[in-house]
């Protein structure tokens, strides 16, 4: 089955301060702001890590075809834009906005950027449903995608705010693969973890109307006692965010794998 990449071609461009007319495609007038100056301290954000990120649990909903359905083969997984579903249904997860930026750099190899392989992100919409598993959603794909790393190592990923449930700190997952090739081969993966995200903004995001449950799921979590990130705080999964509610956000993470 043939893989095309549904991004918008923005993907080099974008990791490199963007133009105003590339920023709009992106985010449009509104979210302006909020990209300009996340991706002016992209160079800042984008420091060698110290160490590999730890290996961690895919969790019971990958859609990788390890636990139940795998959407790696689908047509049309490969995109940046991961907020609608493709295939039989094109619907919408709402959210406040946020763009991911995860680079990938090869821990054997001094940290250098890994060009050319592939990441796959997933996470809960902002319900705190996991589409293709949870009721109501099972017959969706949104929030599933996966991207090729660019020169620098980088995908990046347009998204939502993911909900926090029950049980869990605010997270997103994610495998590399060393290709896109074998990603929806559902070939070897080079690394499975999780990216968390930062208490601060969660608490701005969870005040909007929609994200029903959050605020008072997260008032109960902590980066300490979270099964997946209690080891060492996400002290190599915590993203950098800035932005804002009203204008989205953008995540930063590298990682060493």
């Amino acid at each position: 089955m043939e893989h095309h990449d549904h991004g918008d071609g923005l993907h080099e461009d974008l990791n490199k301060l963007a133009s105003r007319r590339d920023a709009l495609k992106i985010f449009g007038a509104g979210g302006l702001a909020a990209v300009a100056t996340t991706l002016g301290a992209s160079n800042a954000f984008a420091a060698t890590p110290t160490a590999e990120v730890p290996d961690e649990t895919a969790g019971p909903y990958p859609g990788d075809g390890s636990n139940g359905p795998n959407v790696l083969d689908d047509s049309g997984i490969v995109r940046h834009d991961i907020r609608r579903s493709f295939g039989s249904s094109r619907t919408l997860a709402k959210g406040v906005p946020l763009r991911v930026n995860l680079t990938v750099t090869d821990a054997s190899d001094d940290y250098a950027p890994m060009a050319g392989a592939a990441v796959y992100l997933w996470h809960c919409d902002r319900a705190g449903r996991y589409s293709m598993y949870s009721s109501g959603v099972e017959d969706e794909n949104y929030l599933r995608g996966i991207v090729k790393t660019d020169k620098d190592g980088t995908a990046w990923f347009k998204t939502i705010f993911p909900g926090c449930y029950s049980g869990r700190w605010p997270h997103m997952h994610f495998e590399v693969y060393s290709s896109v090739a074998k990603a929806v081969a559902s070939g070897p993966i080079v690394k499975t973890s999780q990216l968390a995200l930062p208490q601060s903004v969660s608490k701005k995001v969870y005040a909007v109307s929609g994200y029903t449950g959050s605020q008072s799921n997260l008032s109960r979590s902590s980066l300490s006692n979270d099964n997946v990130f209690r080891d060492d705080k996400a002290i190599h999964q915590l993203a950098t965010v800035t932005g804002s509610v009203r204008n989205g956000y953008v995540a930063n993470l590298t990682i060493g794998v």
